[in-house]
């Protein structure tokens, strides 16, 4: 079936089918935003819900923004997040660290968002103190 696609996508077009610069290529925001939600269903409840928000309030956010430079980023941010999101959520490894050139591209705002919501996992994956009595009265 792939080898299918492949060919009937080679044949739609002169050039050959490069299956990397097809995968920087962007969404339209409305499948973009329908992708971005499936994906989260391969993750843990309490991440799907904090990403769903965060995703359907940013593109609320963004619904009525005309220039089209910060239309082009917005997607493009938001496809490469989209690309980064772990196949395998249960795979810690999957996860990947902020590049640091990014904290120096990031205004003292998105500085503040990233803080807040750092502090607003720490208390989704805080265990709770029952738990913590539990543990600790096993060892």
């Amino acid at each position: 079936m792939y080898s299918t696609l492949v060919r009937l996508a080679e044949s739609v077009t002169t050039k050959s089918l490069d299956l990397r610069q097809a995968s920087v290529a962007l969404y339209p925001p409305i499948p973009l935003y329908r992708r971005l939600l499936r994906a989260h269903r391969r993750l843990p409840i309490e991440m799907r819900l904090l990403g769903d928000d965060y995703v359907k309030a940013e593109f609320r956010r963004h619904k009525e923004i005309t220039n089209p430079v910060h239309v082009m980023g917005f997607l493009t941010q938001w496809k490469m997040y989209l690309d980064e999101l772990p196949r395998d959520p249960s795979d810690s490894r999957s996860f990947k660290k902020l590049d640091p050139t990014v904290y120096e591209k990031m205004s003292a705002e998105q500085l503040g968002q990233l803080y807040e919501f750092m502090h607003a996992t720490k208390e989704i994956w805080k265990p709770v103190n029952g738990e913590q009595a539990q543990s600790e009265t096993k060892k």
